[in-house]
């Protein structure tokens, strides 16, 4: 268990959902996550499952939601233009990590070798 506060990536709640072993450590963390990881997360949970399912889980992830600054627009979009295979709710959301000091929990190749990036592969479990 980590008494650690980290950001959630959209990869990192569906590690979370599964029951991911590689994510265990993270279940009982203080978590920061945006409004567009959230979006990006009832997406594909509904593409996957259910609209009801996707609801669900979303609102019960929705208090983690941290406010979106202009400047953090700003500054994700420099870094997007770089890094064209990022997705804009996973720049933007490394940004946020960055400015609350905390680190950016993520699977995703594209942030392995980046700076304040927690990077951990998801495990084999596959129920919601």
């Amino acid at each position: 268990m980590s008494n650690e506060t980290y950001f959630f990536d959209t990869y990192a709640f569906f590690e979370i959902i599964k029951g991911s072993e590689n994510y265990q450590k993270y279940v009982n963390s203080k978590v920061i996550t945006t409004i567009f990881n959230l979006a990006e997360l009832n997406y594909n949970l509904k593409k996957e499952k259910s609209k009801e399912i996707a609801d669900q889980i979303t609102k019960k992830y929705s208090s983690f939601a941290v406010k979106v600054l202009l400047e953090d627009i700003e500054e994700a979009m420099d870094l997007k233009v770089k890094n064209k295979d990022f997705s804009i709710p996973d720049v933007v959301g490394y940004i946020i990590a960055k400015r609350y000091g905390v680190k950016f929990l993520t699977g995703d190749e594209d942030f392995r070798n980046l700076d304040n990036v927690e990077f951990v592969k998801g495990g084999n479990k596959e129920a919601v």
